[in-house]
Parts: structure tokens; C-alpha cells; sequence
């Protein structure tokens, strides 16, 4: 079994993120690409000691981008995971 920091990297502090957060007390978190949902809320558990209700996980494609010298490539692919937590409990990320 993997350590929770290898699971979940960071929060995303973005519009989206705080937007969740305040309205629907779910919340934005970078994790590992190969990550499931049963490691990522054994993770929050162990990291935060909240409950968590839901964990709901995005692919993001990579973005194309060109290099200085104008050679083509591409940044990595990353995945998101919105978790919900229980009524009355919060994280804070910032």
C-alpha cells in the first residue's frame, strides 16, 4: 500500500476549487495518475481525519506546446479528484 503523499499530491487552489468548496463543501486535489478512488479516500482520511462521502476522479489531457526553439511537445497528463466530505467538516487548503 502506498503512503497518502504518494497518492494525493496537492489541492487545487483555482476558481473551480474554491467554488466547490464554499457552495458544495467538495474539494479539488491533484493526485498520482494510476490512483483509484478507495486509495485517494483512504488518503484524505489518513492526511485530514475527515470523512469522506463521495470521490469523483477526472483524466486532464496534457496540453500541446511548442519549445523555444519551436520544436513540438506536449506538458503531462494529469488527474483531478473532487472529494465530499460529510455535512459539517472542512479542510483547509490554504
Amino acid at each position: 500500500m502506498r503512503s497518502p503523499t504518494e497518492v494525493i499530491y496537492w489541492p487545487c487552489v483555482s476558481e473551480k476549487g474554491t467554488r466547490l468548496a464554499s457552495s458544495h463543501n467538495q474539494y479539488l486535489f491533484e493526485v498520482a495518475p494510476d490512483a483509484t478512488k478507495l486509495e485517494i479516500r483512504q488518503a484524505i482520511t489518513a492526511l485530514f481525519g475527515k470523512k469522506v462521502l463521495r470521490v469523483n476522479t477526472m483524466r486532464r489531457q496534457g496540453k500541446v506546446r511548442r519549445s523555444r526553439r519551436g520544436e513540438p511537445g506536449r506538458k503531462n497528463h494529469t488527474k483531478r479528484a473532487i472529494v465530499t466530505l460529510a455535512e459539517g467538516q472542512k479542510i483547509e487548503t490554504a
